[in-house]
């Protein structure tokens, strides 16, 4: 417990103050946020505000997270590939960040929203590094392809099937992540809430009685989210509205693949779109205005996609939205404790 105390604490502090300077670098090196042309009309006036803050998410937040980690048998200097998983989430979520990094590096080189990677050149990649660590989970002999079933101590066995049904998880969470991130510290306080909602139930498996080899894995899964949530906290001083700092696909894309990967280690993914409701809203509008779309030759479902924005044009500020979108997902995160077993909490 006092491990992920230090890891809120160090990871608020640490990316408060360094937010400035890292606000000056971006304007400095001209790296500023290429807005929709289908977005709200209102958003135009955040054109060229300093982008990719998900590179200060991602360091502040695996700094603290590796200095506080636990290792084998409790200390901090050892490390166990059989009882931690900690690395290859790390590896995983930083290997989705530098896909939305070039994707975010395109639109500002180009100039233009759309000018960053294609379809199929974000979707192939997506799909690889899904399949591989979907792959490693399946492997580790602490993970395995076994998940939890809500309320209850009963698991469903995927069998071989685990690997390509956690891929297709994966790249719905992702792509969810990036298309909540459309208002100013909307996906950031979503995110915050998720984190820290995992990081309990994280902590409270490590403290169950079946945990034995699997407890140092689940502490660290607990710091992780801890680590995350204190970055995101400290993010949100320089991007809630009007923000002054954007974390771009790069950051959207780590904290996806942060999330994921945590309930994966966790064997909670049955929890990821109860948590993550507001997430599988996003990808649901945009998926169903798009395939409306070309159905209808150019009839629209919705007034904008994601949902959100169709708010916004029904005249909803995004203050009023934001605080919406965070009391539904704490409401949800609640409901996540209670699909824990009963003798857990």
């Amino acid at each position: 417990m006092q491990r992920m105390l230090w890891a809120i604490l160090g990871g608020f502090v640490i990316t408060l103050i360094i937010g400035p300077t890292m606000i000056k670098l971006l304007m400095r090196l001209k790296v500023g946020q290429q807005i929709y042309e289908g977005a709200p009309s209102e958003h135009m006036k955040k054109q060229g505000t300093p982008t990719m803050g998900g590179l200060m998410i991602a360091a502040v937040s695996l700094a603290v997270t590796f200095a506080a980690r636990v290792g084998a048998g409790g200390s901090y200097g050892s490390y166990d590939w059989k009882s931690d998983a900690l690395i290859a989430v790390a590896v995983f979520a930083l290997l989705n960040m530098a896909l939305g990094f070039a994707d975010d590096f395109l639109k500002i080189r180009r100039r233009r929203n759309q000018g960053g990677l294609k379809e199929l050149q974000k979707t192939i990649p997506q799909v690889v590094v899904a399949l591989g660590f979907s792959a490693y989970c399946y492997f580790h002999p602490l993970i395995g392809s076994s998940i939890r079933l809500p309320f209850t101590v009963r698991e469903w066995d995927l069998g071989y099937w685990y690997i390509p049904i956690m891929a297709f998880a994966i790249y719905c969470t992702l792509n969810a992540a990036n298309f909540l991130d459309g208002l100013d510290g909307l996906l950031g306080s979503v995110g915050l809430c998720d984190f820290a909602a995992f990081g309990v139930m994280a902590l409270i498996l490590a403290g169950t009685v079946g945990a034995s080899d699997r407890q140092d894995m689940w502490l660290n899964v607990a710091i992780l989210c801890a680590g995350m949530a204190g970055a995101l906290m400290g993010y949100l001083r320089y991007n809630l509205h009007p923000a002054s700092l954007m974390m771009g696909d790069t950051g959207s894309m780590y904290i996806g693949a942060v999330f994921v990967g945590a309930a994966m280690t966790l064997r909670l993914p049955l929890w990821i779109p109860v948590a993550g409701l507001m997430m599988v809203v996003s990808l649901l509008s945009t998926t169903i205005q798009r395939y409306y779309f070309k159905a209808t030759h150019g009839k629209r479902l919705f007034l904008n996609s994601p949902f959100h924005h169709h708010l916004e044009k029904k005249g909803m500020g995004e203050e009023r939205i934001v605080s919406m979108y965070v009391l539904i997902t704490i409401l949800m995160c609640l409901l996540c404790f209670l699909m824990l077993p009963e003798g857990m909490l």
